[in-house]
């Protein structure tokens, strides 16, 4: 039995701990939707205002995609040394993102529905006081916009290959996607109550929450589409394989039979690959070949030695 310190051999698969910022960020949009949320349904039974009360249960809906997001990032950092997930807990925020899409998929739903049945039972709108609700709602969700923006847009990779991974905390992206969508809704709303009161263009209402639903399915949609590659290993652009089995490739006269590349985290990659060659090298001259792909956090290697005649010498293959 090998007796000595195994520790320089290991590597932790904690490839995705939340970040802190990110989280924090979060949790202040949660408490500042749910605040105005319960704001507008008590004001909405206070002066019997359908409108207030709408909104109110409207938001209701993206706090409960914001909680998601949040015990996301929760369960991460929880379990981020947790030797039951193989590859680490990565894919929880991909799986928290994939479940609000879901959700912002299942608004959209709603707000199309609703607003359908608008053109065939027409409903009195109250502009002066609508317009209030979608004002107000509207500057809350620009402040939850900004909060997390500053932490979208804060993702720097000093990888000389330069693959794109904007925007790889899906959870944190669907956040700030039910954060747009709120505000799509209510400046919608502003244009159409505005031109409403007017002009008299009622239509214009449930005219605008179609519009809102189409746009909001296609980011729901586009979501999904993302999210769910990953969830099933399907989600790394085939110019990264590519470029692996070209390195690889390049030296001496190695050819790659096997080749496997999924994330195991927002930008961080696993990749088993086997290698067939006349002159085969360390486990470690191999890996050293892809020293620059620094999203690769776990490599494994198969070499297999081809016992036929070479297909070019030794001096030419080193």
């Amino acid at each position: 039995m090998h007796i000595h310190n195994l520790d320089q051999w290991r590597h932790k698969h904690n490839f995705f701990v939340s970040d802190a910022q990110n989280e924090k960020n979060t949790l202040i949009v949660v408490s500042l939707t749910a605040v105005t949320m319960l704001i507008e349904i008590v004001a909405g039974i206070a002066f019997g205002s359908m409108a207030l009360l709408a909104d109110g249960w409207h938001m209701g809906t993206h706090v409960a995609a914001f909680l998601i997001t949040l015990f996301a990032y929760r369960y991460t950092r929880k379990n981020a040394n947790n030797p039951d997930f193989s590859f680490g807990p990565g894919k929880i925020n991909v799986l928290g993102g994939f479940a609000s899409a879901v959700a912002l998929a299942v608004v959209a739903l709603m707000m199309a529905v609703e607003s359908a049945g608008r053109f065939f039972a027409p409903v009195e709108i109250h502009y002066g006081q609508s317009m209030l609700v979608a004002v107000v709602g509207l500057s809350v969700n620009v402040a939850c916009a900004f909060l997390l923006n500053s932490s979208h847009g804060h993702h720097h990779h000093g990888h000389s290959h330069s693959h794109d991974h904007h925007h790889d905390d899906h959870n944190l992206k669907a956040a700030y996607f039910h954060v747009l969508a709120d505000a799509l809704t209510s400046v919608l709303a502003i244009f159409a109550l505005l031109f409403g009161s007017l002009f008299g263009w009622w239509a214009l209402d449930p005219l605008m929450g179609i519009v809102g639903a189409l746009v909001i399915t296609r980011w729901a949609w586009g979501l999904l589409k993302e999210s769910s590659a990953i969830l099933l290993d399907a989600g790394v652009k085939s110019e990264v394989r590519d470029e692996i089995r070209e390195i690889i490739e390049a030296d001496a006269d190695n050819r790659i039979t096997d080749l496997h590349v999924w994330k195991i985290g927002p930008k961080h990659l696993a990749v088993l690959l086997t290698i067939v060659t006349h002159h085969p090298r360390s486990a470690s001259a191999y890996k050293q070949l892809l020293a620059d792909f620094n999203e690769i956090k776990h490599l494994s290697i198969e070499v297999i030695k081809c016992e036929d005649k070479p297909c070019i010498a030794l001096d030419e293959a080193v």
